[in-house]
């Protein structure tokens, strides 16, 4: 499962890398300091709403772009991760049993089922 404050992070890195546009610039824009602003596009730290409207207005981007922008990327990376789950379970359902502790082969082995007692 994808975490949130990544995808906001990603998104908001990949809006300023298409500007051509350096940290220190959007910081200064949105008054935001470079050290917190590079954890927030790092995923470290999770951006207030006030904050995330300051750094989308200094890239000149509404919010609700940025939140269509990462429900997208969300969206891709859970079916990603459904994907290679069911492909997980798939490949599972293919694995051959094990061979028995004395030797002979796991097909071989009888199950003796235990008496049932009357209460």
């Amino acid at each position: 499962m994808p975490v949130l404050r990544q995808v906001v992070g990603d998104t908001l890195r990949a809006l300023r890398m298409r500007q051509r546009r350096t940290l220190r610039e959007v910081s200064a824009t949105a008054r935001v300091s470079l050290g917190y602003l590079s954890e927030v596009e790092r995923g470290q730290k999770e951006p207030s709403s006030e904050l995330l409207g300051a750094i989308c207005t200094a890239l000149g981007v509404e919010l609700s772009e940025l939140f269509a922008q990462v429900s997208q990327s969300l969206r891709r990376e859970e079916k990603l991760a459904l994907t290679n789950r069911v492909a997980l379970v798939g490949n599972a359902a293919r694995l051959t049993p094990a061979p028995a502790a004395d030797g002979g082969s796991a097909a071989n082995v009888q199950v003796h089922s235990l008496p049932t007692v009357a209460a």
